[in-house]
Parts: structure tokens; C-alpha cells; sequence
């Protein structure tokens, strides 16, 4: 599911990608919506039909070998490059060592986060926040593992996402709260200048951005629709948020099925 901020006062814009056709979801809201799972899965990088898809589409072997699907992408503090067993150095070349920007936002409340400068702000509407700021840029997603760590002694660095589908998210000072935690957290950040070089950690003086979202009606209570216990997802379409489809049958995170072959009616 494609995501792009709105323009003006609109809300993001959601495309469904089904094969080769597109389906714009805003003009689906208030209809009834019907997705069918085929019990076909393709990996996404080797395209091999699998029986389970690993870490959101990828078959076992691909999550196995690739970099992409190793534990340091999840924790990029845990960075093996410099150790020579990195399992894909070239593909590590072109996405570990790129700029990296860690971020504030507000989804479910206050977090932080890292991600690549070009997938701004694609990364944010993807979580569902309302609210983004861009606060430092480093050299590398190493780096940026470094920062995080830092920041979360103090703030959460994930997604209430129940919280986030109900609507229960008061707008926050993100600049206030930048801030705030840049001075209380100046004496690590100088130890990490320090080890990485006085320019590796270059604040940022950005506009905090907000985000709405297609959403006629917030669920009160959060039912999980699972297409690997329930093939046949349908209802009408209330809203669409971070990469949640809102039925008024449940909610489905349709990220989490990404490879899975289906049908849409």
C-alpha cells in the first residue's frame, strides 16, 4: 500500500497496489471493500513461492542471506561491517552508509526514530503520526543506531499502534520537546562527536510537519483481522492510517502480508 502526504489541507493519499493495477483507496472510503487471500505466497526479493513469509516477505533462505533482513537493521548499533561478516557489503554500501536522520514524532505519543534522508516522509505516514520533526543528521545508519539509543533512555521509540488507530493523540510541541532532550542528552552526544568526529552529528533546524489521514470514524475497540487464520477480510471502508486498512469489521496492517497474493473486490 503506496502512501503520499496530502496537499494543503487534504489528507494522505493511499493507492492500493494489487499486480499491475491500482486502486485508489480515499475514493473507497464508505464503501464496502473486500479482500480475498488466495494462499499463494511469492518472496519479494526472489520471487519463490513460500509456505510462511519472514520479516514481511521475504522466503527463508532470502531472510537468511540477505543484509536487509539481518538483526542490525533492526538494531543499527549492532553494525558487523567494520568486522568484515557483514552478509552483503555492496548492498550495505549503498543503504548503511548514506545519511541517516533521527527524528522525533507523534503517532501514539512522543518517539524517536531513525531513517534514510530520502525516505522522508514516507517513513512518518507509514507510522501513522501526526506529527514529524527531523532533528539530526549523521553519516551513517550506525551512527544513527548510536543517537537512538541515546534518546531512548528517554523517549519510546515505538508505536502504540491501538492507541494510534483510536485517535487517542494529543498534537505535541515537538520543538519544545527537541530541545529539551538535546540538553539533557548533550554530554553523550559530545562523547559520540568524539569518537565519530566533531561533524558526524549535525543538528537540525527544521519546521515540525503535521499529517492527516483519510479517517471517517476511529474504532473504540480494536479487532486484528489475520489472513493466516482468516482468508476472507471484507467490510466497509471508515479509514486508513499509517498502513492499516479501518473496516467497521476490524482493522487489518496490510504491511504485515506483504507477498501475500490477493484479491480485491
Amino acid at each position: 500500500m503506496a502512501i503520499a502526504p496530502g496537499s494543503g489541507d487534504e489528507p494522505a493519499r493511499y493507492t492500493l497496489r494489487a499486480g499491475e493495477s491500482r486502486l485508489d483507496l480515499n475514493a473507497r472510503l464508505g464503501q464496502p471493500l473486500a479482500l480475498h487471500f488466495t494462499g499463494a505466497i511469492a518472496c519479494t526479493h526472489c520471487g519463490r513461492a513460500t509456505k510462511k513469509s519472514f520479516a514481511q516477505g521475504y522466503c527463508y533462505p532470502c531472510f537468511r542471506k540477505l543484509a536487509q533482513c539481518d538483526t542490525c537493521i533492526v538494531k543499527p548499533e549492532t553494525c558487523h561491517f567494520d568486522a568484515g561478516t557483514c552478509r552483503e557489503p555492496e548492498w550495505a554500501e549503498r543503504h548503511c552508509f548514506q545519511p541517516h536522520v533521527v527524528y522525533l514524532a507523534n503517532s501514539s505519543g512522543l518517539k524517536v526514530g531513525i531513517t534514510r534522508a530520502t525516505q522522508m516522509p514516507t517513513r512518518w505516514l507509514d507510522q501513522g503520526a501526526i506529527q514529524a520533526l527531523p532533528i539530526m543528521e549523521v553519516d551513517t545508519r550506525q551512527q544513527s543506531g548510536f543517537v537512538e539509543m541515546l534518546f531512548k533512555e528517554q523517549v519510546a521509540d515505538r508505536t502504540n499502534w491501538r492507541a494510534m488507530l483510536k485517535g487517542e493523540v494529543e498534537p505535541l510541541d515537538l520543538i519544545a520537546e527537541r530541545d529539551r532532550l538535546l540538553a539533557s542528552l548533550d554530554s553523550g552526544l559530545a562523547g559520540l562527536r568524539e569518537r565519530f568526529g566533531a561533524d558526524s552529528l549535525r543538528p537540525l533546524q527544521a519546521t515540525s510537519l503535521r499529517f492527516d489521514y483519510p479517517v471517517l470514524e476511529h474504532p473504540r475497540k480494536i479487532v486484528s483481522h489475520n489472513f493466516d487464520k482468516q482468508p476472507e477480510v471484507s467490510g466497509t471502508l471508515l479509514g486508513l492510517k499509517g498502513q492499516y486498512l479501518i473496516l467497521d469489521s476490524g482493522v487489518i496492517n496490510l504491511r504485515k502480508f506483504t507477498g501475500y497474493e490477493v484479491s480485491v473486490a
